[in-house]
C-alpha cells in the first residue's frame, strides 16, 4: 500500500482578519504576538502531527472519525503577497485552503482577490468567519458551537443572521453557494462557512473537523506519496556566513545525498545538497536529517545557490535533465507568456508573478517582459524603448520588491508603481493608463490646435509697433509660435511672432505664465489700448474637435472655448453647431 502524505492547508485572507491567531489556536502556539505590528512579514509553516490535531480536536474521536493522513502542513501567508505566491505544475501547491474572514467587515478587496485566485487554481477552501466574539452581547453559553448560536440573546442572534446573510449574499455574487457548515448537504457542491473565535477558540474544533474530513473524503486520493521528491523554493535566507535555501517539499523523498535541479528562467540549476534540515512539529526550528518525505517544510544549505530565486519549483536529478528541463519549461514558460508590446512587471516570486500576470489578463492589459527580483537598470531601458513606441505602456509594475539603486539614482522618465497589495496596484496601474491616455489625446488635439485665453497687461508696454511687444499673463490653455489671436469682437489680430521670459525665448507659455509676447503688424496703442482679453482665433472644425474632447480640457480652457464660441457666433450664429 502506498505512504499517505499529508495534506498541504494554505491560510490565506485580508490583513488583520486574524489568520496567524486562527492558526496558532490550531496549533496552539503564540506566533502572532512575535509578529512585527501583528502581520505576518514573511510566508511560514508549520507541520502539526495527527495526534496533535486529535488532542486538540476531541470531536474527532467523539464522532469515531477514521484519519488515514499522518498530519497537516499548515502555510500561513503575509495578508499583503499574492495567496498564489505558492504553485506546483497544475495549480495551486494548497491541496486545501481556509479563507480567513472577520464576520463584521465581509469581504474586503483583498478577500476578493483571494476567492479569485482560489477559483482560478480550483483549490477547494472553507472559510472561518473569524472574531464571532466582537459581535455586541455575544456570550459562550456550550462548548458545542450550532447550539451556542442556538443559545444568543434574540438580539444578538439577528445581528448574527444578518452579518451571515450579507456574506453569503457576497459569495453568490462570486459563484459560490455557500452555507454554514451544519445546514451543508453537498461539500461538493457548496462551500462551508465556520463562525469561530482564534481569540476565544470557539468554532476552532469544528474548523479542524471540516479539515479532516474534506481531506478525508476528497483528497485521500491525492495524496498517495510518490517517489521522485519535488518541491518549491520559498526564499533564499543568509544566517551569518551561510546561506540556506527554504522550502516546500511537496511530493516525494528527498536525501541529504541527493543531487537537485531547479527551475531557472534559463537553463535549471543543478546543486548538491550540504546540509539538509527538516521542520520540527510544531515548532519553527529545523533538525538536521538524512531524508524526509513530504509534505514538509525543509532548509537546504546548498554547494551552488547562485541565481536561485523565489517560488521556482526543484526535483531530485537522476540523470534526466532533457526530462526536467520539459517539465521545467511547461511549468514556467507556459504560464509566463509575454506579449510583443506592453508593461514591464516584476515580483517577488514566481507564484506572485503567475498572479500578477493572471491578474492583468483579466483586465486586458498586455505584459513585454515579466521577471523575478528587484526592479533594474535593464527594466528601466526596455520602459523607456516604450516611450517612442507606445507612451502608456512605459511603465514598470513591482510587486512586492524594490528598485535597486542604479534605479533609485536615474533621471527617470517612466512611471514606477509599487505595491505589497496586488489589487491596490493594479487599481492605481489602470488609474495611471488612463491618465496617460488622456495625456496623449491631449497632446494630440492640441497639436491640432490650441485653446488660449490672454490678458493684456498695460504696465508692460515694450515696443509700441513693428512689432508690438508687451507683457501679457496666460489665463487658460497655452500660447505659442505662429498662434493665430482675435479680439473680444472676433477680429483677427496677428499671429504670435514670440514669447519670452526674463529674455530667454520659449517654445510654448502655459497658463498662470507672465510673460511678453510680441505681435508683428500690430500698433499697441491704436488696436490694442482697449482691449483686455485676446483669443485663440480657431477654425469651427478645430472648435469642434475640443468639443468633442472636453474632457481632456481644464475647467479654464472649456470657459475659454465657451467664449470663443459666444465671439464667433456673434458674426455668424450657426458657427461651430
Amino acid at each position: 500500500m502506498k505512504s499517505i502524505r499529508q495534506p498541504i492547508v494554505t491560510v490565506a485572507g485580508h490583513v488583520d482578519h486574524g489568520k496567524t491567531s486562527l492558526l496558532d489556536n490550531i496549533r496552539k502556539t503564540g506566533v502572532a504576538d512575535t509578529e512585527a505590528g501583528g502581520i505576518t512579514q514573511k510566508i511560514s509553516f508549520t507541520l502539526v502531527p495527527i495526534e496533535n490535531i486529535k488532542k486538540r480536536c476531541p470531536l474527532i474521536k467523539c464522532k469515531n472519525i477514521q484519519l488515514d493522513f499522518p498530519g497537516f502542513l499548515f502555510i500561513d501567508t503575509p495578508g499583503h503577497a499574492a495567496f498564489s505566491h505558492l504553485r506546483k505544475r497544475g495549480g495551486s501547491l494548497a491541496d486545501l485552503a481556509i479563507l480567513v474572514m472577520d464576520i463584521n467587515e465581509g469581504i474586503m478587496p483583498q478577500t476578493a482577490e483571494v476567492i479569485e485566485l482560489l477559483k482560478i487554481n480550483k483549490t477547494p477552501f472553507v472559510i472561518a468567519l473569524n472574531k464571532i466574539d466582537k459581535i455586541s452581547g455575544w456570550k459562550r453559553n456550550s462548548e458545542d458551537l450550532k447550539e451556542n448560536i442556538e443559545k444568543q440573546a434574540m438580539n444578538v442572534t439577528l445581528e448574527f443572521q444578518e452579518k451571515l446573510l450579507t456574506i453569503i449574499g457576497s459569495l453568490h455574487h462570486h459563484g459560490f453557494n455557500a452555507k454554514p457548515f451544519y445546514e451543508i448537504s453537498d461539500f461538493a457542491s457548496q462551500l462551508a462557512l465556520v463562525p469561530c473565535s482564534a481569540r476565544t477558540g470557539e468554532g476552532i474544533n469544528e474548523l479542524i473537523l471540516m479539515l479532516c474530513g474534506l481531506s478525508q473524503k476528497f483528497l485521500k486520493q491525492n495524496l498517495n506519496l510518490g517517489e521522485e521528491g519535488k518541491g518549491v523554493i520559498l526564499e533564499v535566507k543568509k544566517e551569518k556566513s551561510m546561506q540556506y535555501a527554504e522550502a516546500i517539499l511537496y511530493d516525494g523523498i528527498l536525501t541529504s545525498k541527493d543531487e537537485i535541479a531547479i527551475a531557472s528562467f534559463n537553463l535549471p540549476i543543478l546543486t548538491k545538497i550540504r546540509v539538509l534540515e527538516e521542520i520540527l512539529p510544531v515548532s519553527k526550528k529545523f533538525k538536521p536529517t538524512i531524508n524526509t518525505s513530504a509534505a514538509t517544510g525543509i532548509r537546504m544549505q546548498l554547494i551552488n545557490s547562485e541565481g536561485i530565486l523565489p517560488g521556482m519549483p526543484f526535483r531530485v536529478f537522476n540523470n534526466n535533465l532533457e526530462q526536467i528541463e520539459k517539465e521545467f519549461k511547461k511549468e514556467i514558460g507556459d504560464k509566463l507568456q509575454t506579449d510583443e508590446t506592453g508593461i514591464i512587471i516584476k515580483a517577488d516570486s514566481l507564484g506572485s508573478l503567475e498572479a500578477l500576470t493572471t491578474l492583468l489578463r483579466q483586465e486586458n492589459i498586455q505584459i513585454v517582459s515579466a521577471g523575478i527580483g528587484p526592479i533594474n537598470k535593464k527594466d528601466l531601458i526596455k520602459a523607456e524603448t516604450n516611450l517612442k513606441i507606445n507612451p502608456e505602456d512605459a511603465i514598470i509594475l513591482g510587486f512586492n520588491v524594490e528598485e535597486d539603486e542604479d534605479v533609485k539614482q536615474a533621471d527617470k522618465k517612466i512611471i514606477i508603481l509599487k505595491n505589497e497589495i496586488i489589487y491596490k496596484l493594479i487599481e492605481d496601474l489602470i488609474k495611471k493608463k488612463k491618465q496617460k491616455q488622456d495625456e496623449i489625446r491631449r497632446e494630440r488635439i492640441m497639436q491640432l490646435a490650441t485653446v488660449a485665453k490672454i490678458k493684456i497687461l498695460k504696465q508692460y508696454v515694450f515696443r509700441n509697433s513693428n512689432p508690438a511687444i508687451f507683457g501679457i499673463r496666460v489665463e487658460a490653455g497655452k500660447i505659442k509660435q505662429h498662434l493665430p489671436l482675435m479680439n473680444e469682437n472676433g477680429e483677427q489680430i496677428a499671429h504670435v511672432k514670440a514669447i519670452q521670459e526674463n529674455q530667454t525665448q520659449l517654445e510654448e507659455a502655459t497658463q498662470g505664465k507672465e510673460i511678453a509676447m510680441s505681435l508683428p503688424g500690430v500698433n499697441f496703442e491704436r488696436q490694442l489700448a482697449e482691449t483686455e482679453y485676446l483669443y485663440t482665433d480657431m477654425s469651427e472644425s478645430q472648435f469642434r474637435q475640443f468639443k468633442e474632447n472636453k474632457d481632456l480640457l481644464t475647467h479654464e480652457e472649456i470657459q475659454a472655448l465657451q467664449k470663443i464660441a459666444e465671439i464667433k457666433r456673434k458674426a455668424n450664429p450657426a458657427w461651430g453647431i
